[in-house]
């Protein structure tokens, strides 16, 4: 049987989902239409922030970053890895522990360095690093949804300039959107006062979290029904 547990990693989560998911997906959808499910499930939990329903938006997003995850591994991308080269226990773009973007008048993107020793080990404390860097009392619930759907649009925009050109550059900009992506994510589950890695294992501790197989046996009709 295959679960995750919720003092997993994010390389574990990506390692389930790949063995859960990875036949199915495989046949079944082509990268542009994994997009779009990742994008059918944040519009879904936005709705749910939307509706002051928070459990219909916790859900959504759980969907949404399975999705997410699948793409990322049809891609190649080590999800931990990106995440960690652009968020090494700072703002990527202040380069501050808390971030002071809003205070200071940066120029630019400041350069930072990674000590590798500071790096998070399971899903939980990388939520708690985004915590620190980015306090969620600093923002709305409502703007942490509205920043996620922007960081949405810029992978979507990072993706289709990749399979346009298929440019190393624009793959290199695929992996930092993957990063900026996932950190509204855990901004989102910060601003909910949920533990994500408990939510998820919660929802995946039976293989796939609908059939409950690995690999996933869900009917293709059924995917496109989950609402």
């Amino acid at each position: 049987m295959a679960n995750f547990p919720e003092n997993g990693s994010i390389k574990e989560f990506q390692q389930f989902i790949n063995e859960v998911y990875d036949l199915p997906n495989d046949r079944g959808f082509e990268l542009a239409e994994m997009l779009a499910n990742v994008h059918r499930f944040v519009t879904l939990g936005i709705k749910g922030i939307r509706q002051g329903n928070p459990e219909k938006a916790k859900l959504n997003f759980l969907r949404s970053l399975s999705w997410y995850t699948s793409m990322a591994t049809r891609l190649h991308i080590d999800i931990e890895d990106a995440l960690w080269q652009r968020f090494p226990y700072l703002c990527s773009y202040c380069g501050n522990i808390s971030c002071t973007c809003k205070a200071e008048s940066i120029p630019g993107r400041r350069k930072v360095d990674v000590i590798e020793s500071k790096r998070p080990k399971t899903m939980h404390e990388f939520q708690e690093m985004f915590k620190r860097i980015y306090p969620p009392a600093s923002r709305s619930l409502e703007i942490a949804g509205i920043h996620l759907a922007e960081e949405f649009g810029e992978l979507s925009d990072a993706i289709l300039a990749f399979r346009g050109e298929r440019r190393n550059s624009d793959f290199e900009t695929i992996m930092k959107e993957t990063a900026d992506y996932l950190s509204t994510v855990f901004g989102i589950f910060n601003s909910l006062n949920t533990d994500l890695a408990k939510e998820l294992a919660k929802n995946f501790d039976n293989n796939c979290f609908a059939c409950h197989k690995s690999p996933c046996e869900c009917d293709y009709r059924l995917v496109l029904r989950f609402k």
